[in-house]
């Protein structure tokens, strides 16, 4: 497991720090010790993630029923989608498959090549102006650039929206107003099972 220090356009590797590769045990007993012990099991099970900084407590429940998990924690979910992978010498082995049989094709993309795609539109946003808290509207169809998209947001620590492509415009708008983005990434079309719909 690496500790990362973030800088202005996404995440440092910093040092190696010695992690269990799966603290789980068996469903019955992991079942068993989440209901019992959810405290202990679940500092387990983040120990199979990156923190950038550690939490101070697991759980605390003194406002129920709003529960809050790891307090003070801060992780980045781009770098334990992407980077680690790379870090921990799986690089070159395949991150998204996307099947289109619409148009007839299958993309493989390997972590090497999502860390890079990911990496130039995370500072395309930063030169943007987005930041950290900014939120960001995503409308795309199910594509990799669509998830490329999301983990760019992530990475430099802002939010993203995510909006169905099936919206009318009215309720699209509806969403962008309350969202109130920075930025909104969109494509040209749709892609439905049988069909590619202009989004113009």
């Amino acid at each position: 497991m690496l500790g990362v220090r973030r800088n202005r356009n996404g995440l440092d590797r910093k040092k190696k720090v010695k992690r269990e590769s799966n603290p789980i045990a068996s469903y019955e007993t992991s079942y068993r010790e989440s209901i019992d012990q959810p405290e202990r099991f679940w500092a387990k099970v983040a120990q199979m993630i990156t923190w950038a900084k550690p939490w101070k407590r697991v759980l605390d429940n003194s406002f129920e029923p709003f529960t809050k998990w790891f307090v003070g924690g801060e992780l980045n979910a781009c770098y334990n989608a992407v980077d680690r992978h790379i870090d921990g010498g799986r690089g070159s082995k395949i991150a998204l498959i996307h099947d289109s049989p619409l148009l007839g094709s299958v993309r493989k993309i390997t972590y090497f090549e999502l860390h890079e795609k990911v990496s130039k539109l995370a500072g395309l946003l930063v030169r943007l102006g987005v930041g950290k808290g900014d939120r960001v509207v995503i409308y795309m169809p199910l594509i990799p650039e669509t998830i490329i998209a999301m983990l760019a947001v992530v990475r430099i620590g802002a939010v993203h929206s995510v909006v169905f492509g099936g919206f009318a415009a009215c309720e699209l708008c509806a969403r962008i107003q309350h969202a109130e983005p920075k930025v909104i990434i969109g494509a040209s079309c749709g892609i439905e099972p049988t069909k590619v719909v202009n989004g113009r």
